[in-house]
C-alpha cells in the first residue's frame, strides 16, 4: 500500500472532477440492479490500496457535524461540559442547521502522524466517512460526488465503478 500523495490526488480531481460528477450523475438516474453488491466488492478493492492514516485530507479540509449526543459523549470523554466545547471549537452553522468546527484543519487531528485524539468517540460522521458502502448507495451518490475532491478512497471508488459500469 502506498502512502497517499495529496499534490498528486489534488492534480487527479481537478483533472477528472468534473467527468467523475457527471458519471455519478447519470449512475444516479439510472442505477445499474447490481449497483449495492459491486460498491461492497470495490469497497474490499479500495481499502487495499488506500491508508487514511497517510492522507487524513477529510480532517485537513472539511469538519464533521455534531449531533448532540456527539458533543455529549466527546465532551465527557475530555472532561468538559457541552457548551465549553461549542465554545472553544463549534459554531452552528444556520443555513444545514449543524454544529460544525470553526477552522480546519480538525482541532482533533494530530498533524504528525495524522491519528485523531478522540477516534473512541469521534462524530458519527466522522465514524462513518466516506459512507461508500451506505445502502442504498444510489441514495449516497449526491455525498459521493462532493467527497470525491476530499477523499482518495472516494475517488479510488468511482474510478472502479467507471471501469466496471460504462455508461
Amino acid at each position: 500500500m502506498e502512502p497517499v500523495n495529496l499534490r498528486s490526488f489534488k492534480q487527479k480531481v481537478r483533472h477528472h472532477h468534473s467527468a467523475f460528477k457527471k458519471y455519478l450523475g447519470k449512475v444516479e438516474k439510472k442505477p445499474p440492479r447490481t449497483l449495492n453488491k459491486l460498491v461492497v466488492t470495490l469497497n474490499d478493492a479500495v481499502w487495499k490500496e488506500i491508508d487514511c492514516l497517510t492522507c487524513a485530507n477529510c480532517c485537513k479540509t472539511m469538519t464533521p457535524t455534531f449531533t448532540n449526543a456527539d458533543m455529549k459523549r466527546i465532551a465527557a470523554y475530555l472532561n468538559i461540559t457541552v457548551d465549553e466545547m461549542k465554545n472553544r471549537w463549534l459554531h452552528f452553522d444556520k443555513k444545514d442547521k449543524d454544529w460544525v468546527n470553526d477552522k480546519q484543519p480538525c482541532q482533533f487531528l494530530n498533524l504528525k502522524d495524522n491519528k485523531c485524539s478522540i477516534y473512541a468517540v469521534r462524530p458519527q460522521s466522522c465514524a462513518g466517512f466516506p459512507h461508500l458502502t451506505k445502502k442504498p448507495v444510489v441514495q449516497y451518490l449526491h455525498v459521493h460526488q462532493q467527497n470525491v475532491q476530499y477523499c482518495p478512497a472516494t475517488y479510488s471508488m468511482v474510478e472502479k465503478m467507471m471501469e466496471a459500469i460504462s455508461l
